[in-house]
């Protein structure tokens, strides 16, 4: 097999996140469904910008968060998605280029605008995030950059993404050119209500094109429409070759034919805000898995990961993650 470019190659949503503070009352007054991901239309999203109070801007979307997570690492990695040519479609490039993230994905003309997700937290850490998708969902096959995709080791779907016919065809092309290169493929679940619209086809793909499925436990049950999670999990380790289940404060739980990992989630000293945990989970175990670590290895990179990014508000570290791991005596293997 030839030597991989990079490590990952993450297809998803390109989105900018507008990250801001809000009590519960905000909530209500703009009736928004505490801790989840609510779709919006253009209007409301002007609608909220306008009402929210100061906030950060920076190029977001599940899968870009965590190619910016294997940026911390040390990783090399590589970002498909699609956004308008608009400023805030040139924010977003310039700011992944900037994690040190190859992006290049060219821009929608004529179309609609780039996509924004306005996440409120709460004092309680919760995130409520109610998301624009605009030209993020325009992406196709024509969208899928074979050369990226067959020079990394891994290339990681995004779910959020996984809902027009012709997002779902490009996620079964991009499986086909990663195995035909002799690579692996990942899939994250990425939202409870993404599973119930798109249940069938989740289980043809984890079954069919998938080598690595990311889930938390509200989606695995939702996968296989049970309540009992060792039921779950004994359905999706028959189905993938690797789960890797985040179980928030449990930490998370590794299985790989027979083989099952717990790794406990760090101590923190206060959680500020969850959002990016599961991206930046994915970050570390997806660069261990494409360097070649052991499973455990593989999750107390991604629980280390996770644990720095709910410590501050935003989705992305805020300190080398690279450097973290070495302090911890995480050993991340050399590129191939």
């Amino acid at each position: 097999m030839a030597s991989t470019r990079y490590d990952v190659t993450g297809v998803g949503n390109a989105i900018v996140d507008v990250i801001a503070s809000a009590d519960d009352a905000f909530l209500a007054r703009h009736t928004i469904e505490k801790g989840a991901m609510t779709l919006i239309d253009e209007a409301r999203a002007k609608e909220l910008y306008a009402a929210m109070g100061p906030g950060q801007e920076v190029s977001g979307g599940s899968a870009a968060n965590t190619l910016a997570g294997i940026a911390s690492l040390g990783g090399r990695g590589a970002y498909i998605g699609k956004v308008a040519d608009d400023q805030l479609g040139e924010i977003f490039g310039h700011d992944l280029r900037a994690a040190g993230v190859d992006y290049s994905t060219a821009p929608l003309q004529n179309g609609p605008a780039t996509a924004r997700c306005l996440i409120l937290v709460t004092p309680d850490a919760q995130r409520s995030m109610n998301t624009f998708l605009g030209a993020s969902t325009l992406f196709s096959k024509g969208d899928v950059d074979a050369e990226r995709i067959a020079a990394a080791e891994i290339t990681y779907l995004e779910g959020y993404l996984y809902d027009r016919d012709e997002a779902k065809a490009a996620f079964v092309e991009a499986a086909r050119i990663a195995r035909s290169a002799g690579r692996k493929v990942a899939l994250t679940l990425s939202d409870p209500f993404c599973v119930d619209r798109h249940r069938d086809s989740f289980r043809d793909l984890v079954a069919n094109h998938v080598d690595v499925i990311f889930a938390n436990e509200a989606e695995l049950k939702s996968l296989y429409l049970t309540e009992d999670f060792d039921a779950a999990l004994a359905s999706v380790r028959a189905e993938t070759r690797i789960a890797a289940i985040t179980r928030s404060e449990k930490g998370a739980i590794i299985t790989s034919g027979s083989d099952t990992v717990a790794v406990p989630a760090d101590a923190i000293e206060k959680l500020v805000d969850t959002t990016g945990a599961g991206d930046l989970f994915a970050a570390g175990f997806l660069l261990g898995l494409a360097r070649g670590a052991g499973l455990e290895t593989c999750a107390r990179l991604g629980v280390m990961a996770a644990g720095e990014v709910i410590t501050h508000v935003g989705a992305r570290p805020l300190v080398s993650l690279e450097t973290m791991a070495r302090e911890r005596g995480l050993v991340i293997p050399p590129a191939s």
